[in-house]
């Protein structure tokens, strides 16, 4: 799932500006060998069509459909091992990683459905993975978003 998360929140806003982890191809190359990839264009192009079609799904604005064109030429094999059953995910190299992210949100979306969500920070792109018990997180990070968005609420109100 952190993965995921980090996939998702690799396209932050910095002081109103979009950074792109993965649009320089030296940082793209790092970032996907620090999750696990090869860090080949190959994988970099899918893994930022990854990211926009998870985007566009989390956001509500895309069915989970539009991901089915991430997961052609994927399947699983069946393997017995002294411990008993276990699926092997067979991708092409360069979409490993990629598939990973497809698969993560999936099991999130079995395992917690409705807690991968958009920050509430209207100026923010990032998204959070609610773990509270009530189901009611709201920003990406209290310390930035919450409190911004708070501060402002309150100066509204006392204005």
């Amino acid at each position: 799932m952190d993965v995921l998360l980090d996939l998702l929140n690799s396209r932050p806003l910095i002081n109103g500006e979009e950074q792109d982890a993965l649009a320089d191809p030296a940082e793209g190359r790092r970032w996907a060998r620090e999750h696990g990839g090869d860090g080949s264009l190959a994988e970099l192009a899918l893994l930022r069509e990854a990211r926009d079609a998870l985007r566009d799904v989390a956001r509500g604005k895309s069915s989970p459909a539009a991901l089915g064109p991430l997961l052609e030429g994927v399947h699983q094999t069946p393997e017995i091992t002294a411990d008993g059953l276990r699926w092997t995910v067979v991708t092409p190299p360069h979409a490993r990683l990629a598939v990973e992210t497809v698969l993560a949100w999936a099991a999130t979306e079995h395992n917690m459905p409705g807690r991968l969500r958009p920050c509430a920070n209207d100026a923010c792109q990032l998204f959070l993975l609610d773990r509270s018990r009530a189901n009611r997180a709201r920003w990406c990070s209290m310390a930035v978003c919450g409190n911004r968005e708070k501060a402002r609420r309150h100066y509204e109100r006392t204005r």
